[in-house]
């Protein structure tokens, strides 16, 4: 596999092609279409290069088109407001003359609050307890998809460790609610702008399988057709996006071919770092 396969920071990265204009490439060119999480990645990216205070406090974002994974983005950022406590861009990713995403992201400089508050993490095990060795010696390792065992290879960007194994051979969550262990394959630079973006390519990894949870289903069954339709995600304090964290989902409603999923983005220690949400289409096939 090539070294950019599992490097998040190079997958990131853009070229400069004059002005606010960049160029992202996708690390796949075999897949059907680009990675959501990439675009919106790679979008972030490009409105991060054009501040010079500040961080990503949120984004919200659509899916237009599929992206074409053999031809490279082009994303323009439009610099619509730089005061003195937040800014904000809009970033539009284009290929073949057309646009395919569209975003907004939104920059605060900081400061500081008197409410101070956040909900509590989950009570699940420790991802030590989902390492592909053990996983290995449940009596459902057989019977796992394909797809899921990949979450545990080395040539990913983004390691993931599912906590309820057990709904991808059937399991119904009556709740609806899903925890997932990840975090960044290879160890990233001390850059805090490359892990909120690395973290908003890991947030819309999975996230759409929230919705089939009560079902005892899953996306990946061959069955179902989904894409994203818009994503938004709210940062709220520092993380490093290659250090576990525990992303748990939910999906409050799904109705007229369209489900809704939320996820809250832990640190290990119970720090509530982000909030997500993302609706889209999910029909099954016939």
């Amino acid at each position: 596999m090539q070294k950019n396969l599992i490097d998040l920071a190079a997958i990131l990265d853009l070229d400069s092609i004059g002005g606010d204009v960049f160029l992202g490439k996708s690390p796949n060119v075999r897949e059907q279409r680009v990675f959501g999480g990439l675009i919106i990645g790679q979008a972030m990216f490009a409105a991060c290069r054009t501040i010079e205070s500040g961080l990503p406090n949120s984004l919200h974002c659509y899916f237009i088109q599929a992206g074409d994974p053999q031809v490279p983005l082009i994303y323009s950022v439009e610099r619509l407001r730089d005061g003195k406590s937040y800014s904000t861009r809009r970033v539009t990713a284009t290929q073949h003359g057309s646009t395919i995403f569209s975003s907004m992201v939104s920059f605060h400089r900081g400061e500081e609050g008197v409410f101070e508050h956040q909900d509590k993490m989950p009570p699940v095990p420790a991802p030590e307890h989902f390492a592909a060795e053990k996983l290995s010696k449940m009596a459902l390792h057989t019977d796992l998809p394909d797809i899921v065992r990949r979450y545990y290879e080395p040539d990913r960007a983004v390691e993931l460790r599912p906590v309820e194994i057990g709904r991808y051979v059937g399991q119904r969550i009556e709740d609806g609610r899903l925890h997932m262990w990840m975090k960044a394959t290879k160890k990233l630079p001390d850059d805090p702008v490359l892990h909120i973006c690395a973290l908003a390519y890991a947030s819309d990894l999975s996230l759409l399988d929230a919705v089939m949870a009560r079902y005892g289903r899953t996306l990946f069954d061959g069955r179902i057709l989904s894409g994203s339709l818009d994503h938004a995600m709210w940062f709220h304090r520092p993380s490093r996006a290659d250090e576990w964290l525990l992303y748990a989902k939910d999906s409050p409603s799904a109705q007229s071919g369209r489900g809704l999923a939320r996820g809250l983005i832990f640190r290990r220690d119970g720090t509530l770092v982000a909030s997500v949400a993302q609706e889209g289409s999910v029909r099954e096939r016939r």
